[in-house]
């Protein structure tokens, strides 16, 4: 008992059975103009199809800050590398999350 009502974890018979939370946060995200997670799962998941298996190799993403990827290089000639090529993977992370979610990319050096 609370309060002096029966409690059960069950809803009432006659009312509304419980919904997922999970499509309420994604229309939430989407209308803050934050990427689904789904969409963002699959960029760190498919990394390598994503900038190339040879990049994929010498990074990692880590987070989505405010439109800035932060992504893990393992040392600074790879810092540099990403600085350089940043136009261009903007534009194939772009093509996964949709136009303007990622605003630009910085490295940080996080040795394997």
């Amino acid at each position: 008992m609370i309060g002096g009502v029966p409690w059960s974890p069950l809803p009432d018979a006659d009312g509304p059975p419980p919904e997922p939370v999970g499509p309420s946060i994604e229309r939430v995200l989407r209308s803050l103009g934050a990427p689904s997670s789904d969409g963002l799962a699959a960029l760190f998941e498919d990394w390598g199809g994503v900038v190339g298996e040879a990049i994929a190799s010498a990074t990692q993403p880590l987070a989505l800050e405010d439109g800035r990827l932060l992504v893990a290089v393992r040392d600074g000639g790879w810092a540099s590398q990403i600085r350089w090529m940043e136009p261009d993977l903007l534009v194939k992370v772009a093509r996964r999350l949709g136009d303007g979610v990622v605003t630009s990319i910085e490295a940080r050096v996080r040795p394997r």
